[in-house]
């Protein structure tokens, strides 16, 4: 079939810089401002407080420098949708960008909106989650997630008028956090404590859960193993969307060469603000105190102590900021695998085409309208259980891809190759496997949930070929 002359198409409007600050100002959220709480409740030590930010590190920046071989050899709007369909086929894609619409991207558009209302709350408590609007029975909407609804319309509003707008946001607002970030981490290195210091460190690889009481509950090995993958869902939560540049390949001017080295200077850059963050913690608030911080908002603790009174407030606007940006980026991106989608006859039809502004609209809508029903939720927790299992499975298949494309697809070009290939590859293969058996074993409710959620999407899929069969043999016909 011809190409429709008239239909409007992506523009190449994003450099190096715009890919850069899209990987770390969507990777930036609210997490490292609050999991490590969870973190040391599981954990009970400093030296595995940071060895758990280290190992996500390690994990992210591995799966980035591989995404790379794959970006350099697709580079086209859709991402890893892309690369599960050139390696496997459309099912295993589909169940991809069905699992990224109903929980993955959504879910994680939600949980940041949740965030950036608690911190809002913290300004002007009249948002608080704990101000409850409505009670529709077993329901109930409080402040705060009418806040963090209101917020994802704004900014798919702004982003359906054009990448320029969402462009300027995410640059504006990632590079003031980077900046803030980096003073924050600066000014407490200058307020550490040394007695503090000493005392968390005087023990630092004694594995154990630190309860809020105080107490300690010593593990045993499998229980260990289980409380290390507890621990990481919010460090692998605060890691996530570094791939959200290869969803806009289609807009990058040089994707070829730049989406692969947006995620390599993204993960870095995030990865050392990730592990200097928790250093700081761990110099100023002791173990007990990180773990009990109020809403687990260890960040705002920290803040207190490195800058007074005045330090709650800088660091609720840095994380509204943070928030704010965060989602921005991943609003900006998400939209792009439906249109991938649907231009291949497994998504909404409308959802693969671009408005005046160049921009799939209806896809940016129809993610708007499940992320706020996830925002009902309010759970933050169980937001983050939910998404990591699901995020970890597709993030192992598509390196995994990478041998398969190896053997499929040896001539073809590629720009950049899998740093370390074979061997890095399959470390992470290895340990996304073990992070999922043990997140099944250990936190099963809501991973099981978002399994099936993935599960749900294989009916979904043959029903939706079938309407696509239908309609071409009714074109035919007629």
């Amino acid at each position: 079939m011809a190409k429709d002359p008239g239909q409007p198409k992506m523009k190449h409007e994003l450099s190096l810089l715009d890919g850069t600050m899209l990987v770390s100002g969507s990777m930036i959220g609210s997490g490292i401002f609050i999991v490590s709480a969870d973190i040391i409740r599981n954990v009970g030590s400093a030296g595995w407080l940071i060895a758990i930010w280290v190992i996500t590190g390690f994990m992210t920046l591995t799966a980035a420098l591989s995404y790379g071989e794959l970006s350099g050899m697709y580079p086209k709007a859709g991402g890893q949708y892309v690369y599960l369909k050139e390696a496997y086929n459309k099912l295993i894609a589909f169940l991809y960008g069905w699992s990224f619409f109903a929980v993955i991207q959504t879910g994680t558009i939600a949980a940041v909106g949740v965030a950036f209302s608690k911190f809002t709350a913290y300004l002007i408590p009249a948002f608080s989650e704990d101000n409850i609007l409505f009670n529709l029975g077993s329901i109930k909407i409080s402040a705060a997630q009418v806040v963090s609804i209101i917020l994802i319309i704004i900014l798919t509003f702004i982003n359906t008028r054009g990448v320029k707008g969402g462009k300027l946001i995410q640059t504006t607002f990632t590079m003031t956090k980077l900046i803030s970030l980096f003073g924050l981490i600066g000014f407490g290195f200058l307020a550490f404590k040394g007695d503090i210091w000493t005392a968390n460190w005087t023990n630092a690889w004694d594995l154990h859960n630190l309860n809020k009481d105080g107490t300690i509950t010593q593990l045993t090995v499998g229980t260990a193993l289980g409380a290390v993958a507890a621990a990481m869902v919010g460090s692998i939560f605060s890691s996530d969307a570094w791939n959200s540049v290869t969803f806009v390949a289609g807009e990058m001017k040089n994707p070829k060469r730049d989406v692969a080295l947006s995620m390599m200077f993204g993960t870095i850059i995030v990865t050392l603000i990730y592990v200097l963050a928790n250093v700081v913690y761990t110099g100023v608030l002791s173990l007990h105190e990180i773990s009990v911080a109020d809403k687990d908002r260890v960040a705002v603790a920290a803040s207190h102590v490195i800058f007074g009174n005045v330090g709650t407030y800088i660091i609720a606007v840095m994380i509204m900021i943070s928030t704010f940006g965060c989602n921005n980026g991943l609003i900006l991106s998400g939209a792009r695998v439906y249109y991938t989608m649907a231009k291949d006859g497994v998504f909404f039809k409308r959802t693969g085409t671009l408005n005046k502004f160049a921009v799939p609209e209806f896809g940016l809508w129809i993610q708007a309208l499940v992320a706020s029903v996830l925002c009902l939720s309010g759970r933050y927790g169980d937001l983050l259980d939910m998404i990591s299992l699901v995020v970890v499975i597709f993030y192992v298949l598509t390196i995994v891809g990478i041998y398969i494309l190896r053997a499929k697809l040896p001539n073809t070009e590629r720009p950049y190759k899998a740093f370390g290939y074979p061997v890095l590859p399959a470390i992470y293969i290895l340990m996304g496997i073990a992070f999922c058996i043990l997140l099944l074993v250990y936190k099963s409710t809501y991973s099981v949930f978002g399994l099936g959620i993935v599960l749900i999407g294989i009916p979904i899929y043959y029903i939706s070929q079938r309407n696509v069969k239908h309609e071409d043999e009714a074109v035919i016909n007629s």
